[in-house]
């Protein structure tokens, strides 16, 4: 009985099956073997986003997608055999743009958002006091961060600091700040992606960081989809996109528009999008100049009228003045050489000028005690401005003494015009200087002019004739701001930048 009901079943089966598929051609899709053609696309992402695209991929049929996870630093570097392109941030493709990686323009769109953190650890988060602010993070702790030059998290961090900064001055001392912390990736507060802080944190591979969002939003980690120029089969890398953007996340990154998923402990994040290369090329040139050591020639007008009061300061327009040079030992790097001149008129026997600190590192002055000398610097009692002949005997002897790797700078500061008959005319100062210029070496004049004598038609001419830039302030109380904001922007290398 069983033998003969065998074969009715098994034909019975075999009979559903094939009209079941039948049926169903239309709507099934069977394996790559039954395409006409079977497209590969080669596909680099960055590592934390790699689980959502291989099952993006998986949902592809009659394609061959290789997934690769790989860090976006080392993919920027070489791109050969890539279809498809999903780095961390936008900057990494300008900067494989940068490198002549292609030729035409090219944009992703956005498939994921990490934004950018300041981690505190626990007992920091607990002596600040939370919520706690960027501000009050970069004022207080060292934030260890990457190289801004490098990373765009670090990138991001300046840019935050550059929104909180009130003027040039405080931005430059935020920068130097940060500059101590690159690199450093412990300690009480460190910069970082808030999806590698919550998996800093999952992992529990060290102390737990409590994450601070920025405020203004800076640029966050965008995860740009970018199918490269060289791609084998753009159809398939655009049905891999579409794939992707209905597949949920991994937990510890947002979507696009920076909506949390269950991991985040604030649920909406502005996006900001990486600003514009030019942009970006000014912070890292305003980074870079930072990070570079300088010998600055200081020439400091002694004159009688740098002995007038300045109203509503108890000071004179001397002790103000002081003031902001001796400020400036904190604006610089340590590293950097600074060396000052008194000039007036007969100051050492005929010449206008004369040495009062030697040509140091800040560290070296500071060690020695020379804020102490500088700040005993007195007007000369009917002196006038000997300002061509110090100007020029100051700038032969920062030529003379030029130093490579260094940002090499004249520094002259004055309350008045030139006074002195006996000493040479102007036209002779300016053919003088112009005699003088070795673009291979540069070496701008920068002058800051104190008060309402100061002529700005002389300085700008003079500092005209090196490359150099004049700044005037009527209001001699105020000389410490233009100073800081003179040492601020003037230190940029040329052919990078103009002072």
């Amino acid at each position: 009985m069983r033998a003969r009901r065998a074969p009715a079943v098994v034909f019975g089966v075999l009979l559903l099956l094939a009209v079941a598929a039948w049926v169903g051609v239309p709507h099934l899709r069977f394996g790559s073997g039954d395409c006409s053609r079977v497209s590969a696309l080669s596909v680099s992402v960055a590592p934390e986003l790699a689980p959502a695209v291989e099952a993006a991929a998986a949902r592809l049929t009659c394609a061959q997608v290789s997934v690769a996870a790989r860090d976006s630093a080392l993919v920027a570097e070489n791109l050969a055999g890539v279809d498809v392109w999903i780095p961390s941030s936008t900057t990494w493709l300008r900067r494989a743009q940068a490198g002549k990686s292609w030729d035409l323009p090219v944009r992703g769109t956005s498939v994921a958002m990490s934004p950018v953190v300041l981690g505190l650890t626990e007992e920091a988060a607990a002596g600040l006091g939370m919520p706690t602010s960027w501000n009050r993070v970069l004022a207080d702790l060292r934030v260890g961060l990457p190289d801004p030059a490098r990373d765009p998290v670090g990138l991001s961090v300046v840019v935050g600091a550059r929104q909180l900064a009130a003027d040039s001055a405080e931005l430059t001392v935020s920068l130097r700040k940060l500059s101590a912390g690159v690199g450093a990736s412990d300690g009480p507060a460190v910069a970082l992606s808030e999806q590698a802080l919550l998996k800093h944190n999952r992992d529990g591979a060290g102390k737990r960081l409590v994450p601070v969002y920025p405020d203004p939003a800076v640029p966050a980690l965008d995860y740009p989809f970018t199918v490269l120029p060289q791609a084998r089969d753009r159809d398939t890398a655009q049905a891999l996109l579409s794939a992707l953007l209905e597949t949920p996340l991994p937990g510890d990154l947002r979507s696009p528009d920076g909506h949390a998923a269950a991991e985040q402990v604030v649920e909406r994040v502005e996006p900001v999008a990486v600003p514009e290369p030019d942009v970006v090329d000014e912070v890292l040139n305003q980074w870079a100049v930072i990070n570079l050591s300088g010998r600055l020639h200081i020439l400091l007008d002694v004159s009688g009228s740098m002995g007038q009061a300045v109203p509503g300061t108890g000071k004179n327009r001397m002790a103000v003045t002081v003031g902001a040079a001796e400020a400036g030992f904190g604006i610089v790097k340590s590293t950097t050489k600074v060396g000052v001149w008194l000039f007036s008129t007969n100051l050492d026997g005929d010449r206008d000028h004369r040495e009062l600190l030697p040509v140091k590192t800040v560290a070296e002055h500071l060690a020695s005690g020379s804020p102490e000398k500088l700040r005993s610097v007195r007007a000369i009692e009917g002196g006038a401005t000997g300002l061509y002949d110090s100007v020029l005997a100051g700038y032969r002897s920062a030529r003379e003494n030029w130093e490579s790797g260094r940002l090499n700078v004249v520094v002259v500061m004055t309350d008045g015009r030139n006074e002195d008959p006996a000493g040479i005319s102007r036209e002779t100062l300016l053919a003088e200087l112009a005699a003088l210029q070795d673009p291979r070496r540069p070496l701008p004049v920068v002058a800051l002019g104190i008060g309402g004598d100061a002529d700005l038609a002389e300085l700008t001419e003079i500092a005209s004739a090196t490359g150099g830039k004049a700044f005037t302030t009527p209001d001699p109380a105020a000389i410490s701001g233009i100073f800081h904001t003179a040492l601020s922007g003037m230190l940029c290398q040329p052919p990078s930048c103009k002072p």
